[in-house]
């Protein structure tokens, strides 16, 4: 597996695996006519947005085996000094190959490198049981709860997930 920046040209496969990546995840979770619409349309507006028009300090990185995207991270910065890591997902049926630690090890040692002292968190559903165990397992301390506006007219409780400089 090979981690590397991602750019324009990983658009529509990023957008692919963060659709399939929710429609397994947030079966239970989400609304299913929300996960059943044009949800990948959706994503990958987001992603030809965020990779044409780039958040200054932002990174999207990308996993790959023999050129098949396996999973991916994208942080960014916060005004408030902290890097949130946006999103961190993983194909599916590779769940618990290691992928997503790789990932969120390289996401740990860029916030370092590239923005030392900084904070990361991340926000993630509480009713993603599987994906809370996974950041605990990772040494995340859990040090928020709130609600999650959804701009499709729902509400969920997601927590916040924090790891301090190190």
């Amino acid at each position: 597996m090979t981690i590397t920046l991602g750019t324009l040209a990983d658009a529509e496969a990023v957008a692919t695996l963060h659709t399939e990546s929710w429609r397994t995840a947030y079966a239970d979770i989400m609304p299913a006519d929300y996960l059943n619409g044009p949800l990948y349309e959706e994503r990958l507006a987001l992603w030809q947005h965020r990779l044409t028009t780039p958040t200054p300090g932002a990174a999207l990185f990308v996993a790959t085996d023999a050129a098949t995207l396996t999973g991916f991270v994208y942080l960014t910065p916060q005004s408030d000094g902290r890097i949130l890591l946006d999103n961190l997902h993983v194909r599916p049926t590779l769940k618990r190959s290691g992928t997503g630690t790789r990932l969120l090890a390289h996401a740990q040692t860029w916030v370092s490198t590239e923005h030392p002292g900084r904070t990361l968190y991340l926000e993630v559903l509480e009713a993603n049981t599987p994906a809370i165990a996974f950041y605990e397992r990772h040494g995340g301390k859990r040090t928020d709860r709130r609600p999650a506006h959804f701009p499709q007219g729902f509400t969920l409780t997601e927590l916040e997930y924090t790891w301090l400089p190190t």
